[in-house]
């Protein structure tokens, strides 16, 4: 059972004795009734509010603050509660001699304060979080952070894939991962989705965006910059990196061919990992398991340990068999690698 479900019948029970109570009380003003029926129908009311209401006073706050903390990065949230820190040290300051009026001014003025410059404070510093610890630091993080690293826009399809994760742990990035607040929206989207398909990709990007903050040898930060009067999500990413003299990481192919049309830099993970697949040559020979039958007639299916297509010249008569097999032919395209083979003399006998 669901939380949200949960709460509900907890807040049917509870607002239904509430009921009862304030029909209890009021049986003498609802006179038309007997007090048994005015009771009842207060108590069918309340149950009725407590199935509606419950979830939106306690479940679902609960939930936006959860997604808040998980969309804000570290140093954004250290220097937003220094700007409620400030704030309210500002509205101490103002308190006394505001105090000092009149009532009512001297009494609602200062609670007054405190939340407003509060509230501003944290705002504020939130909002320019990235300009205050350039202040702070000295040093600039718009292309490059200390140590030399590039700045790294990370697109939806690249958090729901979950290969950024261990790239990134490996070190060979070498830069700031931004996660731009857009594409958290666009994510929450998708994981707020009825299709359960898109609902589980969507909940994983968000996983493995969380693993990303959770690692502390990974710089992540969740970026506001935006490009308002542009609606989609893949064109806005491709401004904000040419705004930020940023590289983008994608393993969307039409992405990456808008992208670097306009001359940003991308970083396609598909591309990486092609290039990271085993390497045959024409006349090496590799064990294979054939799975299936080929689209063309005697030809079989295999592939190998990191997803390349192996197709198998007269490898239908070794169905469901291991069997060694010769390369003949590669091919490289931009979807991936697939490799010609035949089987081995051996294989024959």
């Amino acid at each position: 059972m669901s939380a949200e479900f949960i709460s509900r019948i907890f807040g049917m029970f509870f607002f239904a004795v509430v009921g009862i109570q304030v029909g209890i009380e009021n049986a003498d003003v609802f006179n038309t009734f007997p007090p048994d029926v005015t009771t009842f129908i207060f108590a069918l009311v309340g149950m009725l509010v407590g199935l509606v209401v419950t979830p939106y006073l306690t479940v679902r706050p609960v939930q936006l603050v959860r997604r808040a903390m998980n969309e804000v990065s570290a140093d954004v949230l250290l220097v937003s509660v220094v700007g409620l820190a400030i704030g309210l040290v500002l509205a101490l300051l103002l308190s006394y001699p505001v105090s000092l009026l009149g009532e009512p001014f001297g009494t609602l003025i200062p609670p007054l304060a405190a939340v407003v410059f509060g509230y501003l404070g944290m705002s504020i510093f939130g909002v320019r979080a990235r300009e205050f610890l350039e202040i702070f630091m000295s040093s600039s993080s718009r292309s490059y952070n200390a140590d030399g690293g590039r700045e790294l826009l990370m697109d939806t399809s690249v958090l729901i894939d979950g290969r950024i994760v261990e790239i990134a742990q490996t070190g060979f990035l070498g830069g700031v991962m931004l996660i731009p607040r857009f594409v958290l929206s666009e994510l929450h989207q998708v994981a707020d989705s009825a299709d359960s398909l898109r609902r589980n990709r969507g909940r994983r990007g968000l996983t493995k965006l969380n693993e990303l903050q959770r690692d502390p040898t990974i710089d992540v930060e969740i970026v506001d910059d935006d490009v308002p009067e542009i609606r989609e999500v893949d064109d806005k990413l491709v401004a904000v990196a040419l705004q930020r003299d940023a590289a983008i990481v994608t393993n969307d192919f039409n992405l990456n061919q808008v992208a670097e049309a306009q001359g940003v830099m991308v970083l396609n993970i598909n591309e990486l990992s092609n290039v990271m697949r085993a390497v045959y040559i024409p006349g090496e020979e590799f064990a294979l398991h054939v799975f299936q039958e080929g689209k063309e007639d005697r030809q079989g299916v295999g592939y190998l340990e990191d997803g390349t297509m192996v197709i198998v010249e007269n490898g239908e008569r070794h169905m469901d068999r291991t069997i060694n097999v010769e390369v003949t032919k590669l091919i490289n395209r931009p979807a991936g690698r697939m490799i010609f083979a035949k089987p081995a003399e051996n294989s024959n006998r």
